[in-house]
């Protein structure tokens, strides 16, 4: 869209049009009023966040402490101490690298734990945490990836023990993968 130049307005134009429009006068500026002070934070959601937590405990479908009993992982390889395994559930080994499997179907989950195992055995990591995930929307066929997580480590001469890893980590949702050095 080309612009068209303005057209230079001549002098003739100019008194027509001041006096077509009369008489001017100008304004005094007007200072603006001072603003009001602004009224302090109030933390509405919090609060009602907080509320609502009490009546969330008691409607709670199912007990998280009763899903954690039973569905622990915990393998280690022959030939090493049983204390090693022991040291890897109590959180002893610092998880230098983490994957989360979430949203994954089975194919896609075994080819990206072999992949991230590579890599962690590559940068000489020696622990390590994969997020499988609970399998509560597994319905009847249980926790998918758990179970090939389960399976996959077990089959691999690079991984010396695995355990759930602690609560905080990810609880029975995850596994700490104790690794072999290079």
């Amino acid at each position: 869209m080309k612009r068209r130049t303005p057209a230079i307005v001549s002098d003739e134009d100019s008194r027509l049009f001041r006096e077509a429009i009369g008489e001017v006068r100008l304004f005094e500026p007007v200072t603006p009023p001072p603003e009001l002070p602004r009224p302090e934070p109030h933390p509405y959601m919090l609060e009602a966040d907080e509320a609502a937590v009490p009546g969330e405990l008691l409607d709670m479908a199912f007990d998280p402490g009763l899903m954690e009993v039973g569905e622990e992982l915990s393998y280690l390889r022959d030939g090493y101490p049983p204390k090693l395994l022991r040291q890897l559930k109590r959180g002893q080994f610092s998880v230098q690298d983490d994957i989360d499997l979430h949203q994954m179907n089975a194919a896609a989950a075994q080819a990206t734990i072999a992949e991230f195992l590579a890599h962690a055995k590559d940068q000489g990591f020696r622990c390590v945490r994969i997020v499988h995930g609970k399998g509560l929307r597994s319905k009847a066929a249980g926790p998918v990836l758990k179970i090939l997580t389960d399976r996959l480590l077990r089959r691999r001469n690079d991984v010396i023990a695995f355990a759930s890893a602690r609560p905080m980590q990810g609880g029975t949702g995850a596994v700490v993968v104790l690794l072999k050095d290079k």
